[in-house]
């Protein structure tokens, strides 16, 4: 839109062109799009053997009809559990889950990475990176599920968890160690570590993992960049990762395929309410989570890459969890 201001002689004295604002805006600022209501934002505050932890926490208004779905969300390394729930910058994707929250009766949960080095981060089980916190995160997240669950009236046979980038790698952590109290889980933008201070998974679970082939940071066939220093470590190639977990499943080695603009969508199992395991394979997508809503300002596009606008991360992963019920240790 052309504004158009007249002087006295009423002759056009200035120009206001909205359009080019609004996009000098998104490329320096990014976009933040809400368009339904969400769920209000708390914090709690526990303490544990490291010191002071706190964690925030979206719980709907509506009074619950019956036991509530949990989503754990974990924000990547130097963000935090305000960024990746939108109130701070820059626009996070998975902020829409504070909208799924109030109109699908979840409770949403993001705690906060631990600062013992420096960085927030997460003690995600990489063997060879020696800057992560030493912290036990795994019980941090083990707690934060007992206290949902107690004051929150939340559905033990539906806890999931979902996490970007460090957080992504602290989520396959927790689907091995915490594997018999997960539903399902999803890793947006991780690869599981080649040296890992934990077991190799033994228990299935329904898994939705998210890479691009132009990330800089995670090298989408794996191994590790050699300018990401000592802050990464050599990790398994996205396919990689996924076989390790469709193979757990015994699921059919054929997946089906669904193109989504620049994203192909691969699925084993073909029931949304037993065992699964997705990749969303992002097409020249960089360290980016797809959203529609939550645009990063285009300047990123340059460096950390695309940001895809094919598919909303959120609903996407909602959409999978959503029929999964936790399953039993045989």
């Amino acid at each position: 839109m052309v504004f158009k201001f007249f002087n006295a002689f009423g002759t056009t004295s200035i120009f206001f062109d909205t359009s080019r604002y609004m996009n000098l805006r998104a490329f320096f600022f990014g976009v933040d799009l809400t368009d339904a209501p969400i769920a209000p934002v708390s914090q709690v505050d526990m303490q544990r053997p490291e010191g002071f932890r706190y964690y925030l926490k979206a719980v709907p208004t509506k009074a619950p009809n019956d036991k509530r779905p949990l989503v754990i969300v974990l924000h990547g390394g130097g963000a935090s559990a305000t960024q990746v729930l939108g109130m701070a910058f820059p626009p996070s994707p998975l902020s829409v889950w504070l909208e799924i929250a109030e109109r699908e009766q979840v409770v949403v949960i993001a705690p906060n990475g631990n600062s013992q080095r420096g960085k927030r981060s997460w003690n995600d089980g990489f063997a060879d990176i020696n800057t992560n916190p030493t912290v036990d995160d795994v019980g941090f997240i083990d707690a934060i599920i007992d206290r949902a669950i107690n004051d929150d009236a939340v559905d033990p046979e539906r806890v999931y968890v979902i996490g970007v980038s460090k957080g992504g790698m602290l989520a396959y952590r927790l689907a091995v160690e915490l594997a018999p109290r997960l539903a399902a889980f999803s890793a947006v933008l991780a690869g599981m570590p080649e040296r890992a201070t934990y077991a190799a998974p033994t228990h299935a679970l329904s898994a939705l993992i998210v890479g691009s082939t132009a990330d800089p940071f995670i090298p989408y066939s794996g191994g590790k960049f050699p300018y990401t220093l000592w802050f990464m470590a050599p990790m398994l190639g996205i396919a990689s990762t996924v076989e390790v977990w469709r193979s757990l499943a015994k699921l059919p080695d054929a997946p089906s395929q669904l193109v989504v603009g620049s994203a192909i969508r691969h699925t084993w199992g073909d029931r949304a309410s037993s065992l699964q395991v997705v990749l969303l394979k992002i097409v020249g997508g960089g360290h980016a989570e797809p959203s529609r809503k939550k645009r990063y300002p285009g300047l990123f596009n340059r460096f950390p890459g695309k940001q895809n606008a094919d598919l909303e991360i959120a609903e996407e992963a909602w959409a999978f969890f959503k029929e999964k019920r936790r399953t039993r240790v045989s």
